[in-house]
């Protein structure tokens, strides 16, 4: 008796990010492939965007307007109303020049007289000089043209999506699509409620492009690979697509979010949806998950795979102990079958570094899996994709880099790992200067002192452009809290010997760790402001610490000074746990002050402004001396 012949299809839901594809799929497809499994992949992400915003997608929104009593429309609702006329003539032009495709189109969309202007664009009132100057000449001048034109064309679709989530579906986003319905949620409750409500016009276009999809490729197989709480949605939107078109169809569901907040899956009607739920490195589980859809492994013998058992109805964890597939044997990610040419440049920060995350197209690599430091606090050091650290030797790095090079034409390398080991990065350029292999390349990586000035400049002779790393709080104390194993004048120093070289540096800040005082966020703050002032840092992000039920602060709170609030029942999604920290300082009041102030360093203003001058309540004076970071510059290595 013959074995089934199985066909793969690997799916990236909505949202995840425009400007190229998500690697998870890849990685799965290639890998498959590598085992000589019948295995293909779309980004039904960039499939809905690109309907929605066509000509036939505009209409359609216009139609969804037309109930809605003037009165009642938003600002951005009723300038596209308005100007319904020009939408329409300049959205698949502008498509097209977002993708590259028609470049000479920059010369109209700058001129200001092409694309319609709503809301979006009175940001660019803040750029005005007092002599009503061009608002975007301090970033671009007198040349950079298609930045510039990006940047409008950037700011015209981000109206366009404000219509839609005002008009059509109020959860609609281009990154975090209905991502309160998944992120933290002990049941699955608010999400069968969504999922149960009749389809609007997003879910509707999602609904038949999923449908176009399983016609063209026909799979036996569907792998949801689901890496934030913001692709949850349309994630189980096309899986319940896909189960009433056709219930023979097997679909899984795995990735980032389900890795980390799925561990305590107990909701049986998740599996109204999907078949089987898989956790951690997807290679092993789907190589056993293969196997016994080809009746050669039993259910019992899956590898961390939750089912919905079939006499009891309740939710099951298998898993039958079996190692990794090593990471030197995952195979080269293939992006074939992809539309590498239809992906969305987009510039929506005016800030060199801030804008590789949205602009360009990147072979997404990672070096090694795991991480190999794996002691920060606040990180969920506990999970496989955290704790489970292997490599891969420069040789087997550089074939897979030549590989993908060969097969999408493109030289741009994001390489993707939690930190990227200063060992592996120093071979990895070797190996690429010894070949003559020219790429360009940027990833993570920890401050750490073994990134020398001389290492620095080698990895920028190998094609290195930018950096990004986290100084979280820059408190010699809370860094110490955090396991972090670097200290503010290490940073300065390492980012310095980047920045010298030429790299650009993007630094991730946090803010409410665990017995962090107002004094300590003013402190940060200044040595933030020290560091751009000094050159070392071009980027930088604030987020709010989270307490996570996975990482060290979640599950010993007591050595951080804080109680945990207690968790609800879980039978869905578990991840953030809240705490009360004896402090009592107002964490999100400070928060606002921060984000304006690196907003504005980031663009090169009030960089010697007094940092109180930030914040919308009375904060204590520095304790750092104004020259704290240049001192620690002039002192060696």
């Amino acid at each position: 008796m013959s074995t089934p012949a199985l066909r793969v299809l690997s799916i990236i839901p909505p949202m995840t990010q425009l400007n190229t594809p998500y690697p998870s799929t890849a990685y799965l497809t290639g890998f498959l492939r590598s085992r000589n499994v019948e295995a293909v992949q779309e980004d039904l992400a960039l499939k809905l965007v690109l309907e929605l915003f066509s000509p036939a997608g505009l209409q359609a929104v216009r139609e969804r307007i037309e109930p809605i009593p003037p009165r009642k429309r938003s600002p951005a609702v009723s300038s596209f109303y308005e100007q319904f006329d020009r939408y329409v003539a300049t959205i698949k032009p502008t498509i097209a020049f977002l993708q590259g495709r028609d470049s000479t189109l920059g010369h109209r969309i700058c001129g200001r007289n092409f694309l319609p202007e709503g809301p979006r664009f009175e940001s660019l009132d803040v750029y005005i000089d007092d002599e009503g100057g061009d608002p975007l000449a301090w970033a671009f001048g007198a040349l950079g043209l298609q930045d510039r034109a990006r940047h409008l064309a950037t700011l015209y679709l981000n109206d366009i999506s404000d219509v839609l989530r005002d008009a059509v579906d109020p959860r609609f986003e281009f990154v975090r699509y209905a991502e309160s319905l998944a992120q933290s949620q002990p049941t699955f409750e608010p999400l069968a409620k969504a999922l149960a409500a009749p389809l609007n016009l997003v879910d509707d276009t999602l609904r038949t492009l999923t449908l176009q999809a399983i016609e063209r490729h026909k799979p036996t197989l569907v792998l949801l690979s689901v890496p934030f709480p913001g692709a949850v949605y349309a994630a189980f939107r096309i899986a319940q697509a896909i189960k009433a078109h056709d219930p023979s169809i097997t679909v899984g569901l795995g990735g980032g979010f389900v890795n980390t907040e799925l561990r305590e899956l107990a909701e049986p009607r998740v599996f109204d949806f999907f078949d089987y739920v898989t956790l951690d490195a997807g290679e092993r589980p789907l190589l056993a998950l293969l196997e016994h859809l080809q009746g050669q492994r039993s259910q019992q013998r899956l590898v961390r795979t939750f089912v919905r058992d079939a006499e009891s109805g309740k939710v099951r964890y298998i898993n039958m102990m079996e190692a990794d597939v090593p990471f030197a044997e995952v195979g080269t990610p293939t992006w074939d079958g992809l539309p590498l040419d239809r992906y969305l440049s987009l510039l929506d920060m005016l800030n060199p570094m801030h804008r590789l995350w949205s602009d360009g197209r990147w072979n997404k690599l990672t070096i090694a899996h795991g991480c190999y430091w794996k002691k920060c606090s606040f990180c969920d050091v506990s999970l496989d994709y955290i704790s489970r650290y292997e490599n891969a030797s420069a040789v087997e790095l550089v074939d897979r880099i030549e590989r993908i090079i060969a097969e999408t034409g493109q030289t741009g390398f994001h390489f993707v790992d939690e930190a990227a080991p200063p060992k592996a990065l120093k071979a990895l350029a070797q190996e690429l200067l010894r070949r003559k292999i020219s790429i360009s390349w940027w990833g993570n990586i920890r401050f750490e002192k073994s990134f020398t000035p001389d290492l620095c400049q080698l990895l920028a002779e190998s094609g290195c452009i930018a950096i990004s790393g986290g100084l979280e709080v820059a408190s010699d104390r809370l860094l110490n809290l955090m396991k972090k194993g670097v200290s503010v004048e290490q940073v300065a120093r390492v980012t310095r010997g980047f920045a010298e070289a030429g790299v650009l540096v993007h630094a991730y800040l946090m803010y409410g760790f665990p017995t962090q005082t107002v004094q300590d966020t003013v402190d940060a703050l200044e040595y933030v402001r020290q560091l751009f002032e000094e050159g070392c840092i071009q980027s930088g992000f604030f987020h709010r610490f989270a307490c996570t039920v996975h990482s060290p602060v979640g599950k010993n709170p007591e050595e951080y000074g804080i109680t945990l609030e207690p968790l609800p029942p879980i039978t869905f999604a578990t991840n953030d746990v809240g705490f009360i920290d004896p402090t009592g300082v107002d964490h999100d009041l400070l928060g606002q002050g921060l984000n304006k102030a690196l907003y504005n360093f980031m663009h090169g203003i009030g960089l010697d402004q007094d940092v109180r001058s930030w914040f919308n309540t009375r904060v204590p004076r520095t304790q750092v001396s104004r020259n704290r970071i240049a001192k620690a510059l002039s002192s060696q290595y």
